[in-house]
């Protein structure tokens, strides 16, 4: 029987084939550099980067077994080459360069590439590494790196920053920075809080609430936030919202001492002064923040608040001791008093200063005491902005006042806002214009009067006057009185300036105001001549009550310091 040969299966090839690329190299290039085979690690490096003669990365690589060899000039050369034609934005180049110019004893060289490096890296890779080398050069060079910023760490000193200017009250300058930082880096949280905060601050509700309810959204439980909109809503009267709010805060039990402290305060100023006091309790048992004068001044209000007059008092002495140069505890105890014996009501705020009635009683024959309390509390600065907005018409006369003893960038852009606020009292925005002109403010102004806009002329600049004298703002509230209704706002504008111009020119001689009838007559008599407006002598006699040759003599002094009379090309002053 013939056997069929069965036919031959074919044969798998025993040989792979191996694929030469980049990869390949460089998976070659660390296993030599395990085994600490520097030539070959070199060797495969560099056919790494004959594959991919454009990947950064190779080069880099290469430069970096170069270095390990002792091989520095060579090394800087591939880095400079990376630098200059391959990849200009690989600032770790910079970084590496400093590591091999300072082996090669070159620490100015190291300096300048370790200063580029941290200047313009924006991920800061090897920030620690870089920490070290700075103080290498340090001791080498003997003086401090000249390091103007570190790039990956930008965001953070700028939100340092503006924490800063926030404590002091600068508010517009605080926003400026921290927008800045939202728009460069929009996850930034507490950046953003810290963003409506100061809005709320300047007064800007709906802003701050937009801001803070962002924060929320990217993170619900973010305890600064939440703080912050309760009393967001407190002060816009958002029962609703507030309660729902409070009994949230109310079950959470923050730990870490800031906290405590942030929720603490946000509890006591929306009213909750039982579980605020029981947080400050919790503070001032720890041990860590009880040195804080102002932490046992929030915790007697608290007490106060809840009719424990004991325990109020014991920690109203307690700040005393620990801050003796302070008026505050001195004022609260003997209001203290005041209250046990039911002739006034328990302190509604949870401030470490003076109640505004208080500050400005002792300021009031001493102007330079607001610059001095400034320079002490800049808490203060923050609350006169604060009761720009929302105090009591008597508060912001005195608060505008105030803020033109101040008289910097930030006071004169709130006091501009504050002309332009359609909830603003048409009469308090005069005393701004008032208070902007006194303190040297001569270019236009836009004000909205009755909900329309006007634009005050830019004035001739005269002398910045250091003070604003309550007698001289009785002369111009009289003559605003007697020309109520009679002439517009532009024409009041223009009388105001007057004064300020006249007072200006005379200062610091400047004449006993003891008829204020006769001089508010006197401007209200140029006002109306500068308008060709017809003026007689029985009016301005019978709405003032001062005699024709009062008002003849007052006019005359502010003529021969303005000199009103050649401008408008009069000869003697006359009554029509």
């Amino acid at each position: 029987m013939s056997q069929r040969k069965r036919a031959a299966k074919p044969r798998r090839p025993k040989v792979i084939p191996i694929r030469l690329d980049a990869t390949f190299f460089f998976e070659r290039a660390v296993q030599s550099l395990d085994r600490y085979h520097y030539d070959k690690a070199l060797k495969y490096f560099r056919r790494a980067v004959e594959y991919e003669p454009e990947n950064p990365v190779n080069h880099c690589n290469m430069a970096g077994i170069l270095s390990e060899m002792g091989r520095y000039q060579e090394s800087n050369d591939i880095l400079r080459s990376v630098i200059d034609s391959i990849d200009p934005a690989m600032t770790e180049c910079y970084y590496y360069l400093a590591n091999n110019y300072a082996n090669m004893e070159l620490y100015e060289a190291a300096e300048e590439a370790l200063v580029h490096y941290l200047e313009n890296d924006l991920d800061g890779q090897f920030l620690d590494e870089a920490d070290e080398l700075l103080d290498l050069l340090k001791y080498e060079l003997n003086r401090p790196t000249k390091l103007a910023t570190i790039k990956s760490k930008e965001n953070v000193f700028a939100h340092d920053k503006a924490r800063e200017l926030l404590e002091a009250g600068r508010f517009a300058d605080a926003v400026k920075i921290l927008e800045d930082i939202i728009v460069r880096e929009p996850s930034f949280l507490a950046a953003r809080n810290n963003l409506g905060l100061a809005y709320y601050y300047m007064g800007l509700f709906e802003k701050s609430v937009v801001t803070i309810t962002e924060v929320l959204e990217s993170e619900p439980g973010n305890l600064h936030a939440l703080c912050n909109l309760a009393i967001f809503y407190q002060h816009s009267n958002q029962e609703g919202p507030l309660r729902s709010l409070i009994e949230r805060l109310n079950k959470t039990v923050p730990f870490h001492p800031e906290h405590v402290f942030k929720m603490a305060t946000t509890l006591g100023i929306v009213g909750e002064h039982r579980e605020a006091y029981r947080h400050f309790r919790r503070l001032l048992r720890t041990g860590e923040l009880a040195g804080e004068p102002s932490l046992h001044h929030f915790a007697a209000v608290a007490a106060t608040n809840l009719s424990r007059y004991d325990e109020a008092e014991k920690h109203w002495k307690h700040a005393e001791k620990l801050d003796t140069d302070s008026p505050v505890p001195a004022y609260y105890l003997r209001r203290l008093e005041k209250v046990r014996e039911g002739e006034d009501s328990a302190p509604a705020h949870y401030h470490y200063h003076l109640p505004f009635e208080e500050q400005f009683r002792q300021w009031e024959n001493n102007p330079a005491l607001v610059t001095e309390a400034l320079k002490r509390e800049p808490l203060i600065r923050s609350s006169f902005f604060w009761a720009l907005r929302h105090g009591d018409r008597k508060t912001k006369v005195q608060v505008i006042q105030a803020l033109g003893l101040i008289a910097d960038e930030e006071v004169i852009e709130a006091l501009k806002a504050f002309l332009i606020d359609t909830e603003e009292d048409d009469e308090l925005k005069r005393v701004a214009v008032l208070v902007l002109r006194s303190i040297g403010v001569q270019d236009s102004l836009a004000v909205t009067f009755g909900g329309r806009t006007l634009t005050l002329e830019a004035r001739r600049k005269s002398a910045r006057l250091p003070v604003w004298d309550s007698a001289w703002q009785g002369v111009l509230e009289h003559a605003l009185a007697g020309m109520s209704g009679r002439y517009d706002v532009v024409q009041q504008h223009d009388m105001m300036t007057l004064w300020v111009d006249f007072l200006s020119r005379v200062y610091p001689e400047v004449p006993k105001l003891h008829k204020r009838a006769g001089w508010a007559a006197a401007l209200e008599y140029w006002t109306a001549k500068m308008h060709r407006r017809t003026v007689t002598y029985a009016d301005l006699v019978n709405r003032y009550g001062v005699s024709q040759a009062s008002i003849s003599r007052y006019a005359n002094r502010i003529d021969e310091a303005c000199g009103i009379r050649e401008k408008l090309d009069l000869t003697t002053p006359s009554f029509h």
